[in-house]
């Protein structure tokens, strides 16, 4: 007798047919059928949703533009809304957490859209002669409710494909981990409190090191002879004293982070020394750095020339990731037309059937292309491209209604959507076009990356959708009440991804500086620059052939190119932490002798709960800080309260004193996780 399939293994509150496939004559029967008098949208549920879309969609935000990795939303929110339904006077019923969820993951999709794209603009702006403006609050937040709703509409006709024809097909690994928390109430009060107790301790920890000055921010091992040594190899290696990190670094798991940090150690041990060694022999200038190799720091040749090879390496990924999806792209296409001729809105249909009717994603999609073209063509300063625009604008309904679809299979089956590599191949089509229609310079560079960042957000909100809709099958949420408050809560997301966006690219260095890196974003610069012959060299071209050529290779070993190519990118002190928090997962979720596997599962459980809670807090709190810190600089008064606030000198905190306090905080608050993480108790 075979061993059961863990991808169709039943989850606890589900029927069991939930995740196989069904007989022939079979229908599934989900945990609320046909009732309609259980609450499902209310003030609570649509409010709490909102609440937490917009709180997460700025932690999102800042944790993408920090480490180039999103948050999934959806299960410290599906947690929050079970807890927190605790201390109502009425229990929320389980399709009122299941509205709330919905409406709150918008913030992780609609950011991962955004954040890939923008920011390639902010940092064309600051370079002299490109010719490209400073995108402005209302020109991002438009950006990325426009995707949005164009990956919802573009979905709304795929629900019966992939609901109700492939139903036990797709193991919909997302979809199954947010589906055991909303059918799984008992012991879910339980697991907010956690969630609470570390968001709250991240935010306090990363408070005292970024507002507070309490300790150094980075660990740079200054205090012993090791980092000497390295310092005299032209080596650096260091952390970032930053809980949110620790957070990340514990869910993306030990092999993933072992392969970013492998990458980072490529970048700062072994090619920085040795192009330090060759600029030795160089005494000019070498493009595109700024300054004779022999007289730059580590960190200035990495971002002069490293850097480059991570760019390339992020590029190639994201392409190979294109061509090995092209066979279930094309299915996924073939799908998508057969379900613009299907649609479950007859009034007969039961209540968990029935959808938005076709005329309104018809309807939609026509106020979409108004509103798209009058954006493209009044609303990004570019006189006289009425041609450009309407281009701009066929382009992005063709190239989201080609991959919307494979968007949401991958999310189906694997749990992530390639939306890199989509992004890139929809920049380098319309930077062509649009130089063959004229539009050269800032100009052209601008409409691009704008059309990129529709499509971006399309992407990744039809894949996000597709999960949504799953959870709702499952548990027997309406359809039609899932997709019209998801037009509300990407909104609401776009508005908060705007506003992080805003006041993150006001800080010191702004994006692709070591504080904001925004891998993926400079990608698309670079991607961009070259389409349309600005700000590059031939050596800059050959670095970056280079990283292509390194993730080729990767590739050829099965060694995750993107991963790798990600820590070549980043600043090292962001990946070492990383990698403290995979450590720290191997630890907790490795068992002991004696243990159950109901024991070793609750371990797991709370160790992802406390690093999301530390992931949330932490962001959270490093989105007040940048606050505080833009405020600062245009207010005496924010000023003068944020120095009295800082416990250390600047002094202090970059001397021998910050250096000791961090390494004792970073232990302190490891410990806390492996202790308390390891202390959970098997349930029932």
């Amino acid at each position: 007798m075979s061993s059961p399939d863990p991808d169709s293994a039943p989850i606890l509150g589900l029927p069991e047919n939930a995740r196989r496939v069904l007989e022939p004559g079979e229908a599934y029967i989900p945990v609320v059928s046909q009732e309609t008098g259980v609450l499902e949208v209310t003030t609570r549920s649509v409010t709490m949703g909102l609440a937490f879309c917009f709180l997460f969609s700025m932690a999102a935000a800042y944790l993408a533009l920090k480490v180039g990795q999103g948050i999934e939303a959806a299960i410290p929110i599906a947690i929050l809304c079970v807890g927190l339904a605790r201390f109502f006077p009425r229990r929320s019923t389980i399709l009122e957490n299941v509205i709330a969820t919905s409406i709150g993951a918008n913030s992780s999709h609609v950011v991962a859209g955004a954040v890939f794209t923008i920011p390639a603009l902010y940092m064309l702006a600051g370079e002299a002669g490109s010719g490209v403006a400073v995108p402005t609050i209302w020109q991002v937040v438009l950006v990325s409710f426009l995707g949005g709703c164009l990956g919802i509409l573009f979905l709304i006709p795929l629900r019966y494909h992939f609901m109700i024809e492939n139903h036990g097909v797709f193991p919909w690994p997302e979809a199954t981990a947010t589906t055991e928390v909303l059918v799984s109430s008992e012991g879910v009060g339980d697991s907010a409190k956690v969630l609470a107790l570390s968001a709250g301790i991240g935010a306090l920890y990363d408070g005292l090191v970024s507002t507070g000055h309490a300790m150094a921010e980075n660990i740079t091992l200054q205090v012993g002879s090791f980092g000497q040594m390295l310092r005299n190899q032209f080596m650096t290696l260091r952390g970032s004293n930053v809980a949110a990190l620790v957070g990340i670094g514990y869910i993306v798991g030990l092999k993933y982070d072992a392969i970013i940090c492998a990458g980072s150690f490529l970048s700062y041990l072994v090619l920085v020394p040795a192009i330090h060694a060759i600029g030795q022999y160089a005494p000019g200038v070498i493009a595109p750095g700024t300054l004779p190799i022999a007289g730059m720091t580590p960190d200035q040749v990495f971002k002069a020339y490293v850097r480059i090879i991570g760019v390339g390496g992020i590029a190639g990924a994201g392409i190979m990731g294109i061509l090995s999806s092209l066979p279930s792209m094309v299915s996924s296409i073939r799908s998508n037309m057969q379900g613009l001729k299907h649609q479950d809105t007859r009034a007969a249909v039961p209540r968990v059937d029935r959808t938005l009717p076709g005329s309104f994603v018809l309807v939609g999609l026509g106020i979409f292309v108004l509103v798209t073209y009058l954006f493209f063509s009044f609303g990004l300063g570019l006189s006289g491209a009425f041609g450009a625009s309407a281009i701009a604008t066929a382009l992005v309904m063709l190239i989201a209604f080609l991959f919307a679809p494979v968007a949401a299979r991958a999310i189906a089956i694997i749990g992530t959507n390639p939306i890199s590599g989509m992004t890139m191949m929809t920049l380098i089509i319309t930077g062509v076009v649009m130089l063959k229609l004229g539009l050269t310079g800032g100009r052209g560079m601008f409409l691009t990356m704008m059309v990129g960042g529709v499509v971006c957000t399309a992407l990744s909100a039809s894949g996000a959708f597709a999960t949504d809709l799953k959870i709702g099958q499952w548990i027997g949420a309406t359809p039609a009440k899932q997709m019209g408050l998801k037009f509300l809560g990407t909104f609401v997301a776009a508005v908060g991804c705007g506003l992080a966006m805003w006041l993150l690219a006001g800080q010191p260095g702004g994006f692709g500086s070591a504080s904001i890196p925004a891998p993926q974003a400079s990608a698309m610069k670079t991607i961009l620059t070259g389409i349309f012959g600005t700000g590059s060299s031939g050596l800059q071209w050959y670095l970056f052939g280079l990283g292509v050529l390194l993730s080729l290779l990767l590739r050829m070993c099965s060694v995750p190119a993107l991963a790798f190519a990600l820590g070549m990118y980043l600043p090292i002190e962001l990946n070492t932490t990383l990698l403290i928090g995979g450590l720290l997962a191997h630890f907790v979720n490795r068992a002991r002798k004696g243990d159950s596997d109901g024991a070793v599962k609750a371990k797991e459980n709370r160790g992802i709960i406390v690093a999301s809670g530390l992931m949330a807090g932490g962001a959270l709190m490093g989105m007040a800080d940048a606050a505080l810190r833009y405020f600062a600089t245009r207010n005496l008064h924010v000023a003068s309260f944020s120095n009295r606030i800082h416990l250390l000198s600047d002094q202090a905190l970059e001397g021998v004193s910050g250096q000791w306090l961090a390494m004792a905080g970073m232990l302190a608050l490891c410990a806390w996780i492996l202790i308390f993480s390891r202390r959970a108790k098997e349930e029932a």
